[in-house]
């Protein structure tokens, strides 16, 4: 895929609420905690080693939920080329019906 295909999917991604991305879609978490710390969930390496989505989620999960005072706001670093390849077939199957 081209970095202008790619840049056009991070434009339209920008005002996606990150809270409703399937985890397959979600290449790291970045938390930023209290003290200016920061601790990163590498989603895509969990994927990489076979989990399904449904244990990342839970893996995830119990991060989140075991750094939950500490947590001052959370950064997704999406996989935009995956994104795009799983999106843009179906995209094009309904524009081709109109």
């Amino acid at each position: 895929m081209s970095p202008e295909f790619i840049e056009q999917w991070e434009q339209l991604l920008e005002d996606v609420e990150m809270q409703k991305i399937p985890i397959q879609f979600i290449k790291k978490l970045i938390l930023k905690l209290e003290g200016k710390k920061q601790k990163t969930i590498n989603v895509e390496k969990f994927a990489k080693q076979g989990l399904e989505p449904e244990e990342i989620e839970e893996v995830v999960g119990r991060k989140l939920f075991s750094l939950q005072d500490q947590i001052v706001c959370i950064d997704y670093i999406l996989n935009v080329e995956n994104i795009a390849e799983t999106v843009q077939p179906e995209t094009d199957k309904l524009l081709n019906r109109l």
